[in-house]
């Protein structure tokens, strides 16, 4: 499935990641910026339609789910610039992402087992 988001999609995305569901109002408040009530529902609608989150009647408003877990629009992320920037070319994104950030010891250990763990993987297939 192919997941994208705007920046402002993203922001609506992440606090209900962080929260499990939000209604419009709630959401509005934990925006950085001003933004009105209408423009944020405008952007609950668009995930709606989308089928990126649902809605169930509270009261008066309506309150938003996710439908899309936080690590699913990640991983359609990784492999859409895995594709279209990097070239199908885990080593590059790879190289790209050590050397853009620096990465602790403990972050260091955990990419070299994972990667020591995706040979064993690919050598017991083979």
């Amino acid at each position: 499935m192919d997941i994208q988001f705007t920046d402002r999609q993203l922001d609506i995305m992440n606090i209900l990641w962080d929260r499990g569901s939000s209604t419009v109002r709630e959401a509005k408040e934990e925006i950085e910026e001003d933004l009105a009530y209408t423009s944020v529902l405008t952007v609950f609608q668009t995930l709606e339609e989308k089928g990126h989150v649902r809605h169930e009647r509270e009261g008066k408003a309506y309150r938003y789910y996710p439908t899309v877990a936080r690590d699913e629009a990640g991983r359609s992320a990784v492999g859409y610039i895995l594709d279209r920037i990097f070239r199908n070319s885990p080593s590059a994104l790879l190289t790209s992402l050590v050397e853009h950030k620096d990465i602790s010891e403990e972050e260091a250990r955990e990419l070299s087992a994972l990667l020591e763990g995706e040979r064993g993987t690919e050598t017991a297939v083979s």
